[in-house]
């Protein structure tokens, strides 16, 4: 099959023809038929990610078909549309056990802890824990665009941050991730406030619900701004970049007992933020993680996309080829563009 490729972290990825995988006798092959690029690939390639082993295939946003099955394999037949989350449970340790797969004790991730989906196909194991079924009415492209991103931020605003109509949502950062959040805050019901460097994403930010925007690159005091807009701050705040800057605003700008969510990644120097740890005691607010979503959660999320409260077809981007993957992998980091970049062609 062919698959992007590559042999030392940071060095140009390459189309090259690979050996199909075989499923292992829980997981399964899935034809890829659209896989999203995501910012998470591009810190993979960089070696941001310990787990990866050389050579590498990236790619964690897909939908596609299944192709063949592992003998004990027992929820899942040949041609069924799926798509993965990006963080895989194994079913049986304590975390998997309570329902907290996104955090399971032996986790694995396609395109990390094994060969990716910028391939035509891909192998994921512990399927009947692990894959969530497309509705006939979604297509793969749209699919796909859920990925990590969106099935994150569904889970960030309405499990971890317990968003309720009516309050104030603080967004920072307008990528894949933060549009996201906007439109999944704003179909609950919140009033949402989108922050970011650029004009553009800023007003594609209100097309998709925002209230109220922020152009940081003009705002000396982006905490003031929004407690300006909010009378008081936000009730619940996301820093959906992850870098130092947004993760300090967003914990800054909450009201009393608001809730900050980190989403976006903190990676190498931006490890260990500084955070406003004074208000965060005084005013008791509540700092939380949100890693990936659990399989069996999709089912809501499909149901509020077949009821047209949510569009993600709206996020979806640039259709590129598996040989243009490469180049916008690596250019990930120029946070170019709006919206989601699929591979759609193979």
């Amino acid at each position: 099959m062919k698959a992007v490729l590559f042999e030392q972290f940071g060095q140009p990825p390459r189309v090259q023809n690979v050996a199909d995988p075989t499923p292992s006798p829980t997981g399964v092959v899935i034809k890829v038929e659209a896989t999203g690029l995501c910012r998470s690939d591009w810190h993979g390639w960089m070696g941001h990610d310990v787990d990866i082993v050389l050579p590498h295939v990236p790619g964690h946003e897909l939908a596609g078909t299944i192709a063949a099955l592992g003998k004990l394999v027992t929820k899942w037949r040949i041609g069924d549309r799926v798509t993965v989350p990006f963080v895989g449970g194994c079913g049986h340790c304590f975390e998997c056990s309570s329902g907290n797969h996104q955090v399971c004790e032996h986790q694995f991730q396609p395109g990390f802890t094994a060969w990716g989906s910028f391939a035509e196909h891909v192998a994921v194991d512990f399927a009947d824990t692990n894959l969530g079924r497309l509705p006939d009415s979604m297509d793969f492209v749209t699919a796909a665009g859920l990925g990590c991103r969106f099935v994150t931020s569904f889970r960030a605003v309405l499990d971890q941050g317990r968003v309720k109509p009516g309050e104030w949502v603080a967004v920072h950062g307008c990528g894949g991730v933060g549009l996201s959040a906007i439109m999944i805050a704003s179909a609950a019901g919140a009033n949402v406030i989108a922050i970011d460097l650029a004009d553009d994403k800023l007003e594609f930010a209100r097309q998709i619900g925002a209230v109220a925007t922020i152009n940081a690159s003009g705002t000396s005091d982006v905490v003031g701004a929004v407690g300006e807009i909010t009378k008081g701050g936000a009730h619940l705040s996301i820093d959906a970049l992850g870098h130092p800057t947004t993760c300090f605003n967003s914990i800054a700008n909450l009201r009393r007992r608001g809730r900050h969510v980190q989403v976006g990644l903190m990676v190498g120097d931006h490890h260990h933020p500084r955070i406003p740890m004074d208000k965060v005691i005084a005013h008791e607010l509540e700092i939380l993680g949100s890693h990936g979503m659990q399989a069996f959660r999709y089912q809501a999320m499909m149901e509020m996309i077949e009821a047209g409260k949510l569009r993600p077809q709206m996020l979806v981007g640039k259709h590129l080829s598996l040989e243009e993957a490469p180049e916008a992998l690596m250019s990930m980091d120029r946070f170019d563009g709006l919206g989601i970049s699929v591979v759609t062609r193979f």
